[in-house]
């Protein structure tokens, strides 16, 4: 353990060997009371008791402290070798960081935290902002109420609505959107004819949307971490009007959870499905429409009656092309600690555009999209063609039947059995009128796809 440093590990020795001589303690099993009254010193208090608990806690040797010991490895850094090398002593693993611990903590879901920490989880939450009791407080974090672990829930920096939504922005003529480059990105949607772009330079500092388009209720929920912006229907059968949401500031595998304000559930921005709340059990799953990532200048040039999202979004914020996330989008690295399986065939951060439909998942690499490439595969009951451009992180998907397709000089046309196809927002359709509906799908990084298929 050569990160622990010299004096700690005789500090946390010498507590392990008073522990170990004295034989009252030695000979009786720890109840769960004094495991509370340890874990409650060792994440919340300071000195020499501090340093005690710990010590008695790493001579216990269970592994259901570990999750306690993840937030104090996080919240408490005035001690962070000390807890470390608590945290291997009831784990068995060298681990040097809380990105490290939690990382073990998502691999381990066999491991059951001791009741002590549900308590402890809350208290710090209240800490950082009373308004997470909103979705955690009271039963609502008990296990049995929860779809995910409560401890792969982690503080994502803000409060709740720290990152504030958008909600029915105002709407401007592309002709007037001087503010935008030619190649900057946009969220393009199109539904019923109302075709809207949402530049991604807004929507980093924002990540969520609540829009209606084409008469259409939806939401765009932009996770930044996870390079996924996904756009889903907001009216469900359960309730008499469609539902709003915002930003929690919580994660669950650095995927942002994102919260309905009508009931206060949370729900994971992946799946779409509530994970907490008076809506988690319910079976309500929101819908996802057809999105894409393009140009500015291509999105306009195949869309030129689109609208586009106004600078004049009642915030503050600074909307230059290029500056939200600028370090995170250029670096490899994550920001927040997720599993990536071994001998996973892409980079945690490599883009990947995935689609979800009956009977399977299946996701592609976009530089399997360079040249502008034609892609015929089959994801669980359907079969697709996928038509995209790498650069640009745009990609398209449709129903193809039994057809073959392949690429034209047009990349507004398609060919199939010597019929031409054209490409419009959503269907291909042929000069005898047949169609071909769009898919829903998504672009997102790998690790959060990898996440979800092994995590829904």
């Amino acid at each position: 353990m050569p990160h622990i440093r010299t004096a700690a590990f005789r500090v946390l020795a010498l507590l392990l060997l008073l522990v170990t001589t004295v034989p009252a303690r030695a000979a009786e099993p720890m109840t769960d009371a004094e495991v509370e009254r340890l874990s409650e010193i060792a994440l919340l208090r300071s000195g020499t008791p501090r340093l005690d608990a710990l010590g008695r806690l790493a001579a216990r040797g269970n592994p259901d402290v570990a999750a306690t010991l993840v937030m104090a490895l996080r919240y408490r850094r005035d001690v962070l070798n000390e807890t470390a090398f608590a945290f291997q002593s009831v784990t068995g693993t060298d681990i040097a960081t809380w990105y490290d611990a939690m990382v073990w903590q998502q691999a381990h879901p066999e491991v059951t935290a001791h009741p002590s920490y549900r308590t402890l989880k809350l208290t710090i939450l209240e800490r950082l902002d009373p308004g997470f009791l909103r979705f955690l407080g009271g039963d609502l974090s008990r296990p049995d109420n929860l779809d995910i672990r409560l401890e792969e829930i982690t503080w994502g920096g803000v409060r709740v609505d720290g990152i504030p939504s958008l909600d029915r922005p105002a709407m401007i003529a592309a002709a007037d959107a001087d503010y935008l480059l030619d190649d900057d990105l946009v969220f393009g949607v199109a539904i019923d004819g109302d075709v809207r772009a949402y530049p991604l330079r807004i929507m980093g500092w924002h990540e969520m949307l609540n829009d209606v388009v084409g008469g259409v209720p939806v939401a765009l929920a932009y996770c930044t971490l996870c390079g996924a912006g996904i756009l889903f229907e907001t009216q469900v059968d359960t309730r008499p009007e469609p539902l709003i949401f915002g930003s929690s500031g919580l994660l669950y595998r650095s995927n942002k959870l994102m919260f309905d304000r009508a009931t206060d559930s949370l729900w994971n921005q992946f799946t779409g499905r509530p994970v907490s709340g008076p809506l988690r059990g319910t079976g309500v799953e929101l819908r996802q429409r057809p999105i894409a990532i393009e140009s500015w200048k291509a999105w306009r040039t195949r869309n030129p009656q689109t609208l586009v999202m106004s600078l004049e979004t009642g915030h503050t914020r600074d909307y230059g092309s290029g500056v939200v996330y600028r370090e995170y989008f250029a670096s490899p690295a994550l920001m927040f600690p997720a599993l990536v399986e071994p001998g996973s065939p892409h980079q945690p951060k490599e883009y990947v555009f995935g689609i979800r439909v009956a009977g399977g998942a299946k996701a592609w690499p976009l530089d399997a999209f360079a040249g502008g490439a034609v892609i015929n595969d089959a994801v669980g009951l359907e079969t697709v063609v996928l038509i995209g451009d790498w650069e640009t992180r745009t990609v398209r998907a449709y129903r193809r039947g039994d057809r073959e397709f392949a690429k034209t000089d047009d990349p507004q046309t398609l060919i199939a059995d010597g019929v031409p196809w054209t490409v419009s927002e959503e269907a291909l359709s042929d000069p005898a009128g047949a169609r071909l509906s769009r898919l829903p799908g998504h672009v997102s990084y790998w690790f959060a796809w990898d996440g979800y298929l092994g995590h829904r």
